[in-house]
Order: C-alpha cells, then structure tokens, then sequence
C-alpha cells in the first residue's frame, strides 16, 4: 500500500481529485485495495491517484463514480485534471478552445491536435523527450472530446500535402492517422482540406496558426513558437489572418478532393487502400 500523506487539496485539481479520492472512499469504508477490486485496479493504484503521485485516466473517474455513487463527480473532475497536465503556458489556450463556437487552423506541419489519432499523438509528444509522455497523450485525448459535444464547435482545419507524407511513427500509425481523417468525413461540423504541393507559394508559408470565434468574447488568434504559444485579440492581427485564412483556405482543394488525395497517399505511401 502507498504511504498515505496529507495533500493540499487547493494545490491543484490532481491534489483535489486525489484527496476527494480518499474521503469518499474512507466515507464508503472501503480500503484501498477493496476499492481496487470493485473497479478492477490494483490497491496501489488508488494509492497512487489519492496521493497524486499518478493521474487517472477517465475510465478511472468513471468507474468510481460508480463504485462509490457520487454521481458523475470524479467524471466532472477529471477533464480539469486532465487539462492541468499540459504545458503551462498552453493551458490558456486550451481552455479558450474549449469555449470556440467556430474553430480554423491551417496546419503545415502535423495533424491538428482535435484531429490526431492516440498512436500519432504520442509519436509527436515523444518528440519533447517528456517525463510525463502518458499523461500527455491523455490530456490531449481530453481535448478531443469537444467535438463530441451535443454542439461541437465548426472546425475548419486546412492542412499542408507535407502533413500527409511526413512519416510520423512509421506506416502503421499513418495508416491509422489517415483513416481517421476519412472518417470524420461523417462528423457535419468538421470540415477537411488538403492545400496541395501544387498551390505554390500560398499567404501562410510563414506557418501554422489558429483562429477561435466565440458567442460573447472577441475573436483570438493563436501561434507557437520553439517554446511556448501566443494569443491575440487585435483587431489588426484578426483582420490579417481573417485575410491569409480566407486566401489558404480558397488555394486548397475542396472537402471531397481532399479526401480523395488523403486516400491516394494512404493507398501509395503507407501501403493500404481505405
């Protein structure tokens, strides 16, 4: 069993999820082990989430919701531990996504987050040689869930050819990346474009960047650099990249011919027709 040790519950939500953790189960007078049975985990594993020292998935939070009848408290819980456990200077942005009515994004590198399968996720989040890679890769799964909303937000992403070719993980993740693309086809309020190679020279060589629209707050723009993300509310960067979206996302083929092209690349490159 874990050593117990007293956490500050107002620390952070991973300190707060663990400490509602042991209360409700010592309330419940359940040991850690008997509670590990009840939602097929180790005892050490509740050990290890009570004292913050590992961060339940939402399978976890969902299983003791209904162990211990608290009525979807752990599950509610959760998606802001979960958030808490991206970068710091990112979590600012997470949190406005999750509010956007309408999202865009050309990306000239990688799938957009929103649209990235788990394997592909963790190949790219590897690439920062992280302490915390699964904690990660689950808190950007986490993201995703927004466009399983009720009402999701309409997102239009636009994505470089170079995306498709660029072999992140080898052909077995790409193959499953690409699928996933195709198949979101079905999703009404996502919307897919491939700017070809063949467009040339386009108003965003400078790179990737997003825009979020929002029914009560002004618009932002968000860009990366090598080590952190920036947001912006001016009204002259918003007309600039209104302008630059609006010329990338008119040199991109359409929603079926990109498809088709996602296709083709899957069927040439990685070695699988869909």
């Amino acid at each position: 069993m874990v050593h117990l040790r007293e956490l500050d519950p107002s620390a952070s939500p991973l300190d707060y999820f663990g400490s509602e953790l042991r209360r409700k189960r010592e309330g419940a007078a359940l040991s850690q082990a008997e509670l590990g049975s009840v939602i097929y985990c180790t005892g050490s594993l509740v050990g290890q989430i009570e004292t913050a020292r590992k961060v339940p998935t939402r399978e976890f939070a969902e299983r003791v919701d209904a162990a211990l009848m608290t009525d979807g408290f752990f599950t509610r819980l959760v998606g802001l531990v979960l958030r808490s456990q991206l970068p710091t200077w990112f979590q600012p942005y997470a949190e406005m996504e999750a509010k956007a009515t309408h999202i865009s994004t050309y990306q000239a590198q990688l799938v957009y987050g929103l649209l990235q399968t788990e394997a592909y996720a963790r190949e790219v989040l590897a690439t920062g040689l992280p302490g915390n890679l699964g904690d990660l890769v689950a808190a950007r799964m986490e993201r995703q869930r927004i466009l399983r909303r009720p009402e999701p937000p309409v997102t239009i992403v636009v994505l470089d050819e170079a995306v498709l070719h660029r072999p992140i993980g080898g052909p077995d993740v790409m193959r499953e990346q690409l699928a996933h693309l195709l198949s979101l086809r079905d999703r009404r309020w996502t919307q897919i474009q491939v700017l070809p190679f063949a467009a040339g020279q386009h108003s965003s060589l400078v790179g990737s960047f997003n825009m979020l629209r929002f029914p009560e707050h002004p618009d932002i723009v968000y860009t990366e650099d090598l080590i952190s993300g920036h947001m912006t509310a001016s009204p002259e960067i918003l007309r600039e990249a209104a302008l630059r979206y609006a010329a990338v996302q008119a040199a991109a083929l359409s929603v079926e011919e990109s498809a088709a092209l996602i296709a083709q690349v899957m069927e040439e490159r990685y070695g699988q027709q869909p």
